[in-house]
């Protein structure tokens, strides 16, 4: 029987999105406050002797790197069935809704920060529509094709720049050396229109990387989502024992590899010639820990257990694009110079961890509030009613009307 577009919401959903969301910062957070090329080289800049700094780079790529934006591309692929169905009905909507998010996202990328996600979501949320009516089993077929094509260019390509040895470093490779590291500081610092250019010429590169070698994953990790919706695995259908052993397994064999993805870098000093199996293992762990943390949150709603905390990461979830906008606007004040606080190369990673944790803290507590009195956030209210073409009633209601993104 065909699926059929949903009027309610899912709170498993909204509660996995808030987590998906609020796990995406600890990962940008790195990207905002000092030079790109130090998220996985972090010689590039900062203090990466052994101790605290070391360690919350540690905690970052085992449990965060990739997993929780593979969250959200699934989550966006499986909130396009729940939206339309597999009827034709308001498949014209969808594509309004895909521009608008498109215009949000050159906005967001070009004057924000240039590892936006909206503009690549936009751009496959046009394609993989196409595939809502597939069954389960074709869907899952297909991702993995997209998947696994696209992870054989990015292992070929790291392969072959460690085919000349060690005669050329990580950094050396990525282009950063110490003098390059102090113009962009510099230009971050100086201020918000200083470091515009080099923030939009990021962001072009950025978008044409994401275009040629990740829409593979981004679209097979949408057509993931749609399929575990379908399945009923995002919707909290499978049984406790079901989500334990298969979420269980998949999340401990995720976390062994992307440990040993970072053992394997530290240990040969981020040598070249190896970093293609780092690769490799991070790219297939990600996959893994986000199924696993999904399974986790579905199988702690099932169960109905922490009420409040999910209440709490419900309400981020109801308001991720507005999260996803906030963070980007706090980050930019705190490391940007003139008008913000111009902390760019200044915060170690030790700090930018507090930082995550009061951004945290906040979200989950500013959201719940707002939504006590507004139905919508204030990106989401904006989406809709441009979507729609008339404006959305603000006010919070007793019925929810057909859920977001």
């Amino acid at each position: 029987m065909p699926t059929q577009p949903r009027s309610e919401r899912f709170d498993c959903l909204d509660t996995l999105r808030g987590v998906a969301v609020l796990g995406i910062l600890m990962v940008n957070i790195q990207y905002f406050a000092m030079v790109w090329g130090a998220v996985d080289v972090p010689m590039n800049q900062m203090d990466f002797s052994p101790g605290l700094n070391r360690d919350v780079w540690i905690l970052s790529q085992v449990f965060f790197n990739m997993k929780f934006m593979t969250l959200f591309a699934g989550l966006f692929g499986a909130g396009v069935v729940l939206m339309l169905g597999e009827e034709s009905a308001g498949h014209r909507r969808h594509f309004r809704r895909m521009l608008w998010l498109l215009l949000f996202g050159l906005i967001h990328a070009y004057l924000f920060t240039f590892t936006d996600v909206l503009v690549p979501y936009a751009l496959a949320g046009m394609v993989i529509v196409t595939a809502r009516r597939m069954s389960v089993a074709g869907l899952l077929g297909l991702a993995a094709g997209l998947i696994g094509f696209t992870g054989l260019m990015m292992v070929a390509g790291v392969a072959m720049a460690g085919i000349g040895g060690d005669t050329i470093s990580a950094q050396t490779l990525q282009g950063f050396n110490p003098a390059n590291v102090t113009e962009i500081t510099e230009a971050y610092q100086a201020g918000f229109f200083n470091r515009l250019p080099y923030n939009m010429g990021q962001a072009l590169m950025n978008q044409l990387m994401q275009l040629v070698f990740l829409s593979g994953r981004i679209s097979g990790v949408m057509l993931l989502g749609m399929a575990a919706y379908k399945s009923g695995f995002l919707t909290c259908g499978w049984d406790v024992r079901r989500y334990s052993i298969w979420g269980g397994g998949a999340g401990l064999v995720g976390l062994l590899l992307s440990g040993w993805a970072v053992y394997l870098v530290l240990d040969t000093n981020f040598s070249l010639v190896t970093a293609w199996q780092a690769v490799m293992a991070q790219y297939i762990g990600s996959l893994l820990v986000a199924f696993g943390y999904a399974a986790g949150i579905m199988l702690v709603c099932k169960l109905a257990l922490a009420k409040f905390a999910r209440q709490l990461l419900a309400a981020v979830g109801r308001m991720s694009l507005s999260n996803y906008f906030f963070q980007s606007v706090i980050l930019t004040i705190l490391f940007v110079g003139m008008p913000g606080f111009g902390l760019f190369g200044e915060v170690e990673r030790s700090g930018q961890l507090i930082i995550v944790l009061v951004i945290w803290a906040a979200q989950l507590g500013g959201s719940f509030l707002w939504l006590n009195k507004f139905h919508y956030g204030p990106m989401e209210w904006a989406w809709r009613s441009l979507t729609y073409g008339q404006q959305q009633d603000w006010k919070r209601i007793d019925k929810d009307p057909t859920p977001s993104l």
